[in-house]
């Protein structure tokens, strides 16, 4: 359950609560920062986004409906072990198995992207045939980052290992990921931030998708720093809040998403609009997994 003795509120607060067996969602808050290169902060993430959660209209005015009515379970933030990242990433994959084999639809709030290929572990040992879908500012496609393979800069080269990857926003690589993306990476498709501009971009990543599970990582450097300023490694550029959300109603409507994480936030002070933006992202995503 939530983490009371902390005062960490549930997400959206009581309200919203909901006991574990009632529940349709379930939110796990990976609180992990351990490998980050820029800016710090990553590990409060989760809490930021439970306290602003709270603030959030549980009325949903696209979808019509209130999507905690469906029942949402908060687990308590997931203890990190010592050692390795590889261990988080083991202990996150146990966790979300767990929360997915109890039949919730996990919603995992980090925290650094390194945790992303334990929940998609998870969801690939579940659901054959999984996809990834990522929304993101970095390619993170290094094999390695600092001797680290379970580096952030790693991440979705450890999903590549597990499933197809579908990335989006894409804006700033290394020689590296640039010369291994010009090659063809098999499962690969990638739509840069400067190609976004029409709508043509949309259809390339939903083509193929069609009914198929989809696991969806939503590191928010992806979006412009103007809808969310404070993150690890903030790019100019970046994705814009409406269009973002039609894609995500076409990628929800078209395909089975049967988990989604978000990222990267690193809460800063002053800033609290950024908290406040993906609470309501994290919302908006649950409203469409089980509209109505």
């Amino acid at each position: 359950m939530s983490d009371e003795r902390s005062g960490v509120p549930p997400f959206g607060g009581e309200e919203a609560r909901s006991s574990f067996d009632a529940a349709r969602v379930a939110v796990l808050p990976v609180p992990y920062e351990g490998t980050v290169s820029y800016g710090r902060g990553a590990a409060a993430g989760p809490e930021a986004i439970l306290r602003a959660s709270t603030q959030v209209e549980l009325y949903d005015e696209q979808t019509r409906s209130e999507p905690f009515r469906g029942g949402i379970f908060t687990d308590a933030m997931l203890p990190i072990p010592d050692g390795p990242t590889e261990r988080v990433v083991d202990a996150v994959a146990r966790r979300a198995g767990e929360l997915m084999d109890a039949g919730k639809w996990v919603v995992m709030l980090g925290g650094e992207h390194s945790i992303t290929p334990g929940a998609v572990r998870a969801a690939a040992a579940r659901h054959p045939g999984l996809h990834v879908v990522q929304l993101d500012a970095h390619a993170d496609l290094r094999e390695s980052y600092e001797g680290n393979p379970w580096s952030h800069a790693s991440a979705m080269a450890r999903c590549l290992d597990l499933a197809p990857i579908r990335a989006v926003g894409i804006r700033n690589y290394s020689i590296e990921e640039a010369e291994r993306i010009s090659k063809g990476i098999p499962g690969y498709r990638i739509v840069h931030a400067w190609e976004m501009d029409g709508d043509d971009w949309q259809c390339r990543i939903l083509d193929g998708l069609d009914g198929k599970p989809v696991y969806l990582t939503v590191d928010l450097d992806y979006f412009d720093p103007s809808v969310i300023p404070a993150t690890g490694t903030p790019e100019p550029g970046g994705g814009a809040w409406w269009p973002t959300l039609r894609f995500l109603d076409d990628l929800f409507r078209r395909t089975r998403v049967v988990a989604c994480d978000l990222v990267e936030l690193a809460p800063a002070p002053g800033l609290h609009m950024a908290d406040f933006a993906a609470a309501r992202l994290a919302y908006k995503l649950m409203g469409m997994a089980f509209p109505g």
